[in-house]
């Protein structure tokens, strides 16, 4: 039985541990299989690679586009494109950019009553990192302004918070085009995580789905037992493949590696729509 995480983040976006380390971790969890999906980049790939060969944990090369869909937030995971192809690439930069742009409105915002400076923010960043709220966080924590990452996110870095800002995201709908345009297999990440915010409605998954989605992301730790029935239900009644991932972030979020996985025969169906191959040792 192969058993498949295939959603985690590393340093080079908003998890703790280097893409290497988190090879390494995944290998401690007794997985055979984990994605490398960080936050609109694909930079940890080659590191995440040789530690594939040196621990003899496969590895399904991905990135996670955050995008919207009139308004309101949807993640989608990207699984086995071209790191290359243009329409993803330039969408994922701009992206990348708008994210830097962003954090350092806020940091100057935050730092208007909080003392708080972008030094303390890039002290947080592993070398080229997609800068995000997570450092923004990282760097609230280590000035002791509040305890933890869910704190700095429940308080100052709340969407409704007076210092948030928002940044530039992809439609849904086209960044699922441009996902399939480049080879790649898209999978909706944690589709009914209320507690997260406003999510969308099956009408919107349908919609996705007439585009080329490829799944949904049912079994998740921010989705309610009656939530993932739902999901499971409706990714049969569509023609999705279901999957399951720990969202896994180091230390940055309680998720643990192999907490939900996904079945063998789906990792197969993800592996025969992508551009790539599985890396295995």
């Amino acid at each position: 039985m192969v058993v498949a995480d295939l959603h985690a983040h590393s340093s080079a976006s908003d998890g703790t541990e280097t893409p290497g380390r988190l090879v390494a971790s995944a290998a401690r969890a007794g997985l055979d299989v984990v994605a490398l999906t960080d936050h609109d980049t694909t930079s940890g790939w080659d590191e995440a690679v040789a530690a594939s060969a040196a621990t003899g944990v496969a590895l399904v090369r991905g990135v996670e586009i955050s995008c919207h869909h009139r308004g309101t937030s949807v993640h989608l995971l990207s699984y086995l494109h071209d790191p290359a192809a243009p329409g993803l690439l330039a969408e994922t930069e701009r992206s990348r950019a708008s994210r830097l742009a962003r954090a350092e409105l806020m940091v100057e915002r935050i730092g208007a009553d909080l003392p708080l400076t972008w030094d303390d923010v890039l002290a947080q960043v592993d070398g080229d990192a997609t800068v995000g709220r997570p450092h923004l966080a990282d760097a609230l924590v280590a000035k002791g302004l509040v305890r933890d990452r869910g704190h700095a996110f429940a308080t100052v870095l709340s969407t409704r918070s007076p210092y948030f800002v928002g940044h530039h995201a992809p439609d849904a709908v086209e960044a699922v085009r441009l996902v399939r345009a480049a080879g790649g297999v898209p999978v909706f990440a944690h589709p009914r995580a209320v507690l997260r915010g406003r999510v969308v409605g099956d009408d919107v998954v349908e919609e996705l789905a007439a585009a080329g989605l490829a799944g949904l992301e049912a079994h998740h730790r921010d989705h309610t037992p009656e939530a993932t029935a739902a999901l499971v239900d409706l990714a049969g009644a569509l023609g999705l493949l279901v999957t399951g991932s720990s969202d896994y972030h180091g230390t940055g979020k309680v998720n643990r590696l192999g907490e939900h996985t996904t079945d063998p025969g789906v990792l197969e169906a993800v592996e025969a729509q992508g551009l790539l191959d599985v890396v295995r040792p």
